[in-house]
């Protein structure tokens, strides 16, 4: 995770955001692909939703290369924690 001169503060969300929506929107497509999310400088001023936007339309794009794949819309929905 690159500084782009901001602190682990900073980071450290970025990196917990990027987690949770590889885990959320990436994993579960079952793409034969791994993959390497590279960080701009812009990535610390994007709110959550942006950055699933972002996850998104990449994902979209390697089902569209990946003949058989799942796509984002027949994927199951993330499972949520239950309240108990």
């Amino acid at each position: 995770m690159p500084r782009y001169r901001h602190s682990a503060v900073a980071r450290n969300l970025l990196k917990r955001r990027l987690r949770e929506l590889a885990r959320l929107r990436i994993l579960p497509t079952g793409l034969p692909y791994d993959l390497v999310v590279r960080v701009k400088p812009e990535a610390y001023d994007a709110d959550f939703a942006g950055l699933a936007t972002d996850i998104d339309r990449a994902v979209a794009q390697l089902t569209r290369w990946t003949p058989g794949a799942l796509s984002p819309e027949a994927a199951p929905p993330p499972s949520t924690p239950s309240a108990s």
